[in-house]
């Protein structure tokens, strides 16, 4: 009887000691998710998140506690004008760059929502010559930004 109440005693001490020693996961869940390419690392207190696994396709603001989320993309195009110096569309951190080369003398850039309109107006922002190229910055977009040098 003493064997049994020892050997009871003993696995009920080594069960709590084990309890005690292992940790226990969390639960959480991406319900719905999509794995894209691009993203970066977005840190907020002691966490960490790089890549975009879980990231949203274009959407409004999701969110859940103290947490949230707005999913989607930037949409500039450069628009090819013949006979005007090549335009290109770079991303830097929380911008993009348009940019041609410099010198492009009697090219103002222009800006337009709807490529299918001529409603082509002059591109807001300074121009800045960085290296060989002409250059400017333009903040996120709400819609689509259609970009074009054009000589008067």
């Amino acid at each position: 009887m003493k064997t049994i109440l020892l050997q009871s005693i003993c696995s009920g001490l080594i069960f709590a000691a084990i309890s005690l020693t292992t940790a226990e996961a969390q639960s959480y869940s991406i319900d719905w998710y999509k794995v894209a390419g691009g993203g970066g690392t977005s840190t907020g207190g002691v966490y960490s998140v790089s890549g975009t696994i879980g990231q949203p396709d274009a959407s409004g603001a999701m969110s859940g506690g103290p947490y949230s989320v707005t999913g989607g993309f930037w949409a500039l195009y450069a628009v090819q004008t013949p006979g005007a110096p090549l335009l290109r569309i770079f991303l830097t951190n929380n911008t993009a760059v348009v940019a041609w080369p410099a010198p492009s003398t009697g090219f103002t850039l222009q800006v337009n929502t709807n490529v299918a309109t001529t409603n082509w107006v002059a591109a807001g922002g300074s121009v800045n010559v960085v290296g060989s190229e002409n250059q400017v910055i333009v903040s996120p977009p709400t819609g689509n930004r259609y970009y074009r040098l054009r000589s008067p």
